[in-house]
């Protein structure tokens, strides 16, 4: 057997959400920084991308992660997130796998009962706070970059819904927020397939009505997913919320989704419904949960900020090989629009 390709992949899950981790077949890409290696991949080396995510190999619910080495002094390992139609600055779910990947295969030494590390995404450095017990990676806790709203009780137009409320945040992705009532939704699981093709057409309205460009990098200049907010409830006196998360192409997050949280988190503040220093619980329509802290407050290119920790589980899944015979005809695999919606 003669193979033109071949990458080492470790499976995982974050509270159900799945994130692959490349380990090894890719030496490295251009950039100095992983923004710039991300774009790289992005418009010069897509088909990295294509040859794990579409089928056969992949599936439209499934993201991966490419660690590579960080030139920043401050920074363990670097890794840039492949989603299935994006690479976005910054990713949770992603980010709590590759660091329970690497320390579980001792890709970076594990230190009991705590491991710290600093670790460089596209979107900057992220601070890591690990609890691990017996090999064991129980827990991540990450401080994410600031987060901050961009546009607040906004009213769109959007096909099929007519005049819709609202908000629009970012939290390492930019998001547009709904209140789920307004739709007709309580983000259960039997509305998982309504709440995509309706959060893709709220998605596509907001990036086209409300023009949305981080003030300091410019590069980051559109809407990337909807979020769709349950009630604000107190549970054991902590504030807690359902959440469902759309992610391009339209299929929903499986998980809390860690960057929504801390996009979501944003707006609750602003809204001076959750202090800082408070932990808020974000839960998925599978039931899963990601506890949230806002613990730092800034400013970033003149709009009020806040930085959020995020603390999650992740559980490795498998060890895969996936590899490629130069006779087979889907080197870049395929989409179907019966599970990859809009292909």
């Amino acid at each position: 057997m003669r193979l033109s390709r071949m990458i080492n992949v470790v499976g995982a899950h974050a509270e159900g959400e799945p994130n692959d981790v490349i380990t090894g077949g890719v030496i490295d890409v251009p950039g100095k920084t992983m923004f710039e290696k991300a774009r790289w991949l992005e418009t010069k080396g897509d088909d990295l991308r294509a040859f794990l995510l579409h089928e056969p190999r992949g599936k439209v619910t499934l993201c991966t992660n490419l660690v590579l080495p960080s030139s920043h002094p401050d920074a363990q390992m670097g890794y840039v997130i492949i989603e299935p139609a994006s690479y976005p600055p910054m990713s949770g779910t992603n980010t709590i796998c590759t660091v329970t990947v690497l320390l579980e295969t001792g890709i970076i030494p594990m230190q009991e009962p705590v491991t710290r590390l600093t670790l460089e995404a596209p979107a900057g450095l992220i601070e890591v706070e690990a609890r691990c017990r017996d090999g064991k990676c129980e827990s991540v806790k990450f401080r994410n970059q600031p987060s901050f709203v961009m546009h607040r009780d906004r009213m769109i137009e959007v096909e099929g819904i007519g005049s819709l409320r609202v908000d629009v945040s970012y939290g390492g992705m930019i998001y547009v927020i709904v209140d789920a009532m307004d739709c007709g939704f309580e983000i259960e699981a039997s509305e998982a397939r309504d709440l995509a093709d309706v959060g893709e057409k709220i998605k596509r309205a907001a990036a086209e009505q409300l023009p949305s460009v981080h003030p300091e990098n410019p590069e980051i200049h559109t809407i990337n997913q909807t979020l769709f907010a349950g009630p604000l409830a107190v549970s054991d006196g902590i504030k807690t919320s359902r959440n469902g998360v759309i992610v391009s192409p339209g299929r929903l997050d499986r998980s809390p989704c860690g960057t929504g949280t801390c996009a979501r988190l944003a707006l609750l503040h602003a809204r001076g419904e959750v202090a800082a220093g408070e932990q808020f619980v974000h839960e998925s329509i599978i039931g899963t949960k990601f506890v949230g802290e806002i613990f730092e407050r800034s400013r970033v290119g003149g709009l009020d900020a806040v930085s959020v920790a995020i603390t999650g589980r992740a559980w490795i899944t498998g060890f895969h090989q996936f590899v490629l015979d130069p006779s087979d005809p889907f080197p870049k695999g395929y989409t179907l629009s019966d599970t990859w919606p809009g292909a």
